[in-house]
């Protein structure tokens, strides 16, 4: 069967992996939530938390680099590597002291793997939400107000990033698998529970482990990979659940809060 022929169209709720599980279950969806728990929308939530937009590239460092030597990003600013000095992909480099020093209100952010979806999300011509553990409750609750603003229910497509190899196939994430499955379990605390199997799948997985979930970021191929390098905050704050209330919204191409009567 064709990556593009559509899947799961029955269900109010579906789920499915990285842009080929986009493109068969986003037809139709009236809301796609994007997930890729270590590090995209981790930073890109905490990002619009402290007032900056976040502006995905999709594509790599270098490529994003050789653009903003030819000034392509106009009054937007490249987010330094993961590591460096300032605002980075990390998601402990935003702070408010970062954003404050950053010299732009919006932050050009290159992740071969979030951003890239992100955009290929943004071409289905719907609202866009940045996802993660921290904001799950909020992203439910901002669908359920679209469907109030609009005066009908939207169905919901989730995708989880995965991780993309070095080939470009992508691999199983522990991390995008539970925090898909606890978006899915807020949507259904809230009534919005028409799930596909999958997406019921993802819930129940994320339930039957939400008690063990730091423990699982910490210790998935992603986290382990991240302490290694130092950057073991990253993992932490990804694996916070519902403390935060932002949620970032993809319009033109930029993260920012909008409330979802505007998009009505």
């Amino acid at each position: 069967m064709s990556p593009d022929h559509p899947l799961q169209q029955d269900y109010e709720v579906r789920f499915d992996w990285a842009r080929e599980g986009l493109r068969s279950i986003a037809q139709g969806a009236g809301v796609i939530v994007v997930i890729d728990a270590i590090s995209f929308t981790t930073t890109v939530e905490r990002a619009v938390t402290e007032g900056l937009e976040v502006q995905p590239f999709p594509g790599k460092r270098a490529e994003a680099e050789a653009v903003a030597a030819a000034d392509g990003f106009g009054a937007a600013r490249l987010a330094g590597p993961r590591g460096g000095d300032g605002v980075t992909l990390s998601p402990s480099s935003v702070t408010a002291a970062n954003v404050a020093a950053f010299g732009a209100d919006r932050a050009v952010v290159p992740s071969f793997n979030g951003s890239r979806l992100s955009a290929a999300a943004a071409g289905f011509g719907v609202p866009v939400l940045a996802a993660s553990l921290r904001n799950r409750s909020a992203v439910a609750q901002w669908i359920l107000d679209r469907q109030v603003a609009l005066g009908h229910r939207v169905k919901v497509a989730v995708v989880a990033g995965g991780e993309v190899r070095d080939d470009e196939t992508v691999r199983f994430s522990v991390e995008d698998l539970l925090t898909a499955g606890a978006v899915i379990d807020a949507l259904g605390a809230l009534g919005i529970d028409a799930c596909s199997p999958e997406a019921a799948a993802a819930s129940a997985a994320y339930t039957g482990l939400a008690r063990a979930t730091r423990h699982l970021f910490t210790a998935s191929s992603s986290g382990v990979e991240l302490r290694d390098e130092g950057q073991g905050a990253d993992v932490e704050l990804a694996a916070e659940t519902d403390v935060s209330t932002t949620v970032p919204v993809l319009v033109d191409g930029v993260f920012r809060r909008v409330d979802p009567a505007a998009l009505a």
